[in-house]
């Protein structure tokens, strides 16, 4: 089992604190493993195991807590009144109005509650007017290539690189031993449960709803997610989206196209990035990228496609940036472009994510918008081109690989 040393730590800090702990992130990246970590060490802390209330929501143990009543029943019938208790709602979204039990234990003395989901929709409307200002989210995503390395230690890194490049970074995926023969059949069924139980699934539960936004039709929904892992890096609008597929013989509104982006977000299969103006300082509005949560995703979804390297490792830049906590921007200055602008708190870091920079005319346009850029936060080009690392007046060139490893 592998330890996620950051996501437990983040636990650990907001622990006892009087807020509900909602860990988010795509199906199998790992949130189940780390609630059994963090109640293993309230364990070793002295916890009691009756102190302890965990319901994985998928199990069929627990199907007959589908319903928020009974939910919360179940739940209630446990806690121990003279001690602390942690609560553990594993999927919780599977429970049609969850937020009701959520809300009514959550204002019970002495207890502590943890819950997952797989849905951005678990943060979004009612709960989220609920339970505003009573939550803090923690943001999961598959391994970090630090993790991936410290599961498969002794091995060397480039090999290592190449492999989580190609079969992505699902925690089982790492712990294969024969990767390549099994990874793809495992990455499948993962999107297929995306597509079906959790996208197909979620939108005809609420078919009753006028106001709702329906995903009928799961064969273009599959179109705009391989348009969408073809196109990572690449400036995307709603229209370039409706106008690829009117070119397949088929005639779409951007107004489904953009439904079906919604829907292809929320599970956590893609993430946009917008657009910042540098020089201006503000947000545009027009074609934003999207980076795909897994490497190993993106081959299943376009595996005919040449294997582009540059953009690969804009993506496992990109998701990095994330996992340390940055708010993610794409960067215009002028009529250039950078990578990534990385903000946290006060802090800001401007990065440009190249595999090769031997060629002298790509090193020019990799650099050129780093010095037009006339503030003195870092500014950091990362490659896999070990010939050109060095300090460029002011400009740092690093190993993409040593940077992804390093301690922050």
């Amino acid at each position: 089992m592998i330890k996620r040393t950051q996501y437990l730590n983040e636990l650990k800090r907001w622990r006892d604190e009087k807020l509900i702990k909602v860990v988010t992130g795509i199906r199998r990246c790992g949130k189940s493993t780390l609630l059994s970590q963090f109640q293993a060490l309230l364990r070793e802390e002295g916890v009691a195991s009756d102190q302890i209330i965990s319901v994985n929501l998928e199990a069929l143990e627990f199907e007959s807590l589908l319903n928020y009543k009974a939910l919360y029943q179940y739940i209630v019938e446990r806690l121990q009144l003279d001690k602390k208790n942690y609560i553990f709602l594993d999927e919780v979204q599977m429970v049609a109005d969850f937020q009701k039990a959520v809300d009514s234990l959550y204002i019970k003395e002495n207890v502590d509650i943890y819950i997952t989901g797989s849905n951005a929709y678990l943060l979004s409307g009612e709960l989220a007017t609920l339970l505003s200002g009573r939550y803090v989210e923690i943001r999961m995503l598959p391994l970090s290539f630090k993790e991936y390395c410290a599961a498969k230690e002794g091995m060397d890194r480039e090999r290592l690189f190449a492999e989580y490049m190609r079969y992505g970074a699902f925690p089982y995926v790492a712990g294969m031993e024969d990767v390549q023969e099994g990874a793809d059949t495992y990455l499948e069924g993962i999107y297929n449960t995306i597509i079906i139980k959790d996208i197909e699934a979620r939108y005809a539960r609420k078919s009753d709803d006028p106001n709702n936004r329906k995903i009928a039709d799961i064969a273009l929904l599959r179109s705009i997610a391989r348009f969408l892992a073809g196109s990572i890096g690449s400036p995307i609008s709603v229209k370039s989206i409706a106008d690829y597929i009117t070119s397949t013989g088929r005639r779409v509104s951007q107004n489904t196209v953009s439904d079906y982006l919604d829907a292809l977000k929320e599970p956590y299969v893609f993430y946009p990035v917008e657009r910042y103006d540098v020089t201006g300082r503000q947000l545009l509005k027009q074609n934003r990228k999207f980076y795909i949560v897994d490497l190993g995703l993106r081959r299943l979804l376009v595996a005919k496609r040449e294997h582009d390297l540059g953009y690969s490792l804009e993506n496992v830049i990109f998701l990095e940036l994330l996992r340390r906590g940055y708010r993610v921007y794409v960067g215009k200055v002028g009529a250039t472009e950078v990578d990534f602008v990385a903000e946290k708190g006060e802090q800001r870091q401007y990065f440009q994510v190249s595999a090769s920079l031997v060629d002298a005319a790509v090193f020019e346009r990799e650099i050129r918008p780093l010095r037009a850029i006339s503030d003195n936060y870092p500014k950091t080009i990362l490659t896999l081109d070990p010939f050109s690392i060095g300090n460029y007046g002011g400009i740092q060139v690093l190993g993409a690989i040593d940077w992804l490893t390093k301690e922050e």
